[in-house]
């Protein structure tokens, strides 16, 4: 795996992961209302488009590699 891809993988993962923490964190059940249960419409479309971006890139990065070999 090149090092472009692996640093890709790796943002994906991290925003994976801080899309998890958001809506499993400490305050995501202790609201009083159900709309202070997890993240919110807006934050999960804002985190998926972050996960669209970054395997996006991956996907250039990997690419450009396979270019960069031949």
């Amino acid at each position: 795996m090149s090092s472009r891809r692996a640093r890709a993988a790796l943002a994906v993962l991290a925003l994976a992961s801080a899309a998890l923490l958001t809506a499993c964190g400490p305050n995501a059940g202790s609201g009083s209302g159900a709309a202070d249960s997890g993240p919110d419409s807006s934050q999960v479309q804002q985190m998926q488009q972050k996960v669209d971006a970054a395997d996006s890139a991956a996907a250039q990065a990997d690419d450009n590699a396979t270019q960069d070999n031949n």
